[in-house]
């Protein structure tokens, strides 16, 4: 069963952030048969194809643009709305894209016929600032590979608000090192609007996401600092996940000074995507990530829970084949203190969830700000306890943790709070070479 009906069935379905290789050289021979059949890249087509001769010109110049690109190129990307019908793809170092403001610059990729990204980006030191990305048919703003990357004042939106057939991630840097998103924002992301996977040294600050399904997610991702972001609307409001299998396991990520508040949208995710079955009402959630430091934020409202804590086993992944032996499937050194938690944990998405919070907390009850799934190394503990620097510290006043006791499928769960009273060292700041 999935996650939404059961805590123990956190199912977030399939392994996410695949190697950037993988069906490149079958999405190019893509390209090439669909330029054929559209009259050529680049050139004057058909009317079918739905962009004005003035929109068609502007793309011609812009692809060359593109194409012709070399380390200091500025690219610059004028007011107003212009209708593109492929993807843009950028393979020069040291370029920058600019536009004159988020809200100004747009590019619609709603008649898309070629892509499916809106851009795609395979390079080191590349900035780009002050640009929309509309209704790409796939990521909006996807970068993979890439060193010293700036993201500024990019706004990802699929306008026709939270659809399954929207793309999947709206800013989305994979495999890079050195990243930066700020005053950023997504809307609409059928997966996750700010995505950071298998990255190192990264900042995603100030930014919006609204209207995902999760707002902004830190996956396998070493060394991420997540602070003075705004996520609200969506299903879940703040991830920080490892999963299996891929190219390395996450640490050391900080969520501080964020506002995680009423992130109740249904689950719109496409079947078998890694987030379907994040359920509705989900402020922040840990998912068998070690070393995460969460202070200093507004979670608030979330309806199923402020903040979930959860491991690998959780999921409906678990039990199948082929996982990496190496893999460690706990969260660990999880250190929560000094947030503003209010509200939620009333609605919880789900029948047995519902059912559990019923029957430990009435009808008009609610959740703790805390849910902890109750998964622990056994090979570990001394005195039923985690050592001391991998144990769940929770230093938040007098906020209470439910222990849903997930091995044993919700049969014993109970409040815990002396179990969670420590502390841990705090992580080190992120510091970005050109920040």
């Amino acid at each position: 069963m999935p996650l939404r009906p059961s805590l123990p069935q956190l199912d977030y379905g399939q392994i996410k952030g695949v190697p950037a290789l993988r069906g490149r050289v079958i999405r190019k021979a893509g390209i090439v048969i669909l330029c054929a059949l559209a009259a050529g890249c680049g050139e004057s087509a058909s009317p079918q194809r739905g962009l004005s001769s003035d929109d068609l010109a502007f793309q011609k110049t812009l692809q060359e643009r593109f194409l012709d690109a070399k380390p200091g190129t500025v690219i610059e990307i004028p007011a107003g709305t212009h209708a593109l019908d492929r993807v843009l793809t950028l393979r020069a170092n040291g370029v920058t894209i600019r536009g004159a403001g988020s809200d100004k610059s747009i590019l619609s990729f709603k008649n898309e016929i070629s892509g499916p990204e809106g851009m795609l980006v395979y390079a080191n030191d590349f900035t780009i600032e002050h640009v929309a990305i509309e209704d790409s048919k796939g990521d909006g703003l996807k970068i993979n590979d890439g060193e010293n990357i700036t993201i500024r004042d990019v706004r990802v939106e699929w306008t026709g608000g939270p659809k399954t057939t929207n793309g999947a991630y709206g800013i989305y840097p994979v495999k890079s090192k050195n990243v930066l998103i700020e005053d950023s924002a997504s809307f609409g992301a059928s997966d996750a609007g700010i995505y950071v996977g298998q990255s190192q040294n990264v900042v995603v600050r100030r930014n919006r996401a609204e209207r995902n399904v999760a707002g902004i997610e830190i996956e396998n991702t070493i060394g991420a600092d997540v602070y003075e972001n705004t996520a609200t609307g969506n299903t879940g409001g703040i991830l920080v996940f490892n999963m299996p299998n891929l190219s390395q396991p996450g640490q050391s990520t900080r969520v501080f000074k964020n506002k995680s508040t009423e992130n109740n949208l249904g689950n719109f995710a496409a079947k078998g995507a890694a987030v379907a079955s994040v359920p509705a009402g989900s402020g922040v959630v840990v998912n068998s990530n070690p070393k995460v430091e969460i202070f200093d934020n507004d979670i608030a409202d979330n309806k199923t829970a402020n903040l979930i804590i959860s491991s690998y086993y959780s999921t409906n992944y678990y039990n199948r084949p082929g996982v990496d032996p190496k893999y460690d499937p706990y969260p660990r050194a999880i250190y929560v203190y000094g947030n503003r938690f209010h509200g939620g944990g009333d609605s919880p998405d789900g029948m047995e969830l519902k059912a559990l919070k019923v029957a430990m907390f009435g009808l008009n009850g609610h959740f703790p700000d805390v849910v902890w799934d109750g998964y622990q190394d056994s090979k570990t503990l001394v005195n039923g306890l985690p050592p001391a620097d991998e144990r769940i510290c929770i230093q938040n006043g007098n906020v209470a943790v439910l222990n849903a006791d997930g091995p044993n499928k919700f049969s014993h769960p109970k409040l815990d709070t002396s179990s969670f009273q420590c502390e841990l060292p705090k992580l080190a700041a992120v510091e970005l070479p050109r920040d």
